[in-house]
């Protein structure tokens, strides 16, 4: 599969903004079956200043600096992405989810596809006790970690309510917990802190979705803008693998990977500073199309 990927974001601001430092996440990555094909990045008001690197765990960052003042900001983002990516099916064999667990702690790199750094607490993804209990019903004494993985997944997609209105980024996972509603992001976050409270080491993944579902399937819920799933180490011969539990699937071609990391404070596609005061608007449009 080839997409053409438009992220557009915008940003109204009620006075003049003087100064503005921004960080964006927007190129896709290429690794794991997918392949960056192109990518360019359009902002106006034109910075004064670019510059690119990658973070620890590979996602390309450009930082921008804007210096002059402006009342609106527009960040347009354009990508050809190839997808070629085969999950293991639902049933699939693999090893006991206490083995996955215990090879997790053994590990002595800390390069950024090593389990070690996705087995711990992070910033928005607290182990609490009861996250962890509502996971462990999924992963009983001697397991496969797959099995558990997918049992979990659909727990979540099944007994939580797809609700964009229910939550805000800075929600806790605690009342999202709770009130069993939210969005991708929610969900991602609440099967992370399940896994990593039984010891197993989990990225949150934000891409994007196709927008248009292949003839007679359902449309996936989170197509419109970016969307938020998990990604499981399932061992060293299984390696790395996608569970969308918004959607209850597998991370096959029609999820295009953005960046990886702990949690969404990691991954943000776009945050920063700026100078300014009052009130500002912020607009994300996202489209995902097959290419001609």
């Amino acid at each position: 599969m080839i997409y053409d990927i438009r992220h557009v974001t915008t940003y109204g601001y009620e006075s003049p903004v003087s100064f503005a430092r921004c960080s964006l996440r927007l190129e896709p990555r290429s690794g794991d079956g997918q392949e960056l094909i192109s990518h360019t990045v359009d902002i106006r008001p034109r910075p004064a200043d670019r510059t690119v690197r990658h973070d620890f765990f590979g996602t390309h960052t450009e930082s921008i600096l804007i210096e002059t003042a402006h009342r609106n900001l527009r960040i347009d983002s354009r990508s050809r992405v190839s997808v070629s990516r085969k999950a293991p099916g639902r049933t699939a064999p693999s090893p006991a989810w206490e083995d996955v667990r215990d090879l997790a702690f053994e590990a002595t790199s800390l390069g950024p596809s090593s389990p070690i750094g996705y087995v711990f607490a992070s910033p928005l993804v607290p182990v609490q006790r009861p996250v962890s209990a509502y996971a462990s019903a999924s992963f009983p004494r001697g397991c496969g970690v797959f099995a558990g993985a997918v049992d979990l997944m659909h727990r979540i997609r099944t007994e939580f309510k797809y609700d964009p209105k229910a939550t805000v980024i800075s929600t806790p996972l605690a009342e999202v917990f709770e009130k069993r509603r939210g969005v991708c992001q929610d969900f991602a976050h609440v099967m992370i802190a399940g896994l990593r409270g039984l010891g197993l080491p989990a990225a949150y993944v934000s891409g994007y979705l196709r927008t248009i579902p292949p003839p007679g399937k359902p449309r996936l819920q989170g197509a419109d803008a970016t969307h938020a799933w998990v990604s499981l180490w399932c061992g060293v011969e299984i390696g790395w693998v996608g569970f969308d539990p918004t959607n209850d699937i597998l991370v096959e071609n029609d999820h295009i990977v953005l960046a990886v990391g702990r949690d969404f404070s990691d991954v943000s596609p776009v945050d920063g500073i700026i100078v300014g005061s009052r009130k500002q608007k912020l607009g994300v449009a996202v489209d995902v199309l097959l290419a001609e």
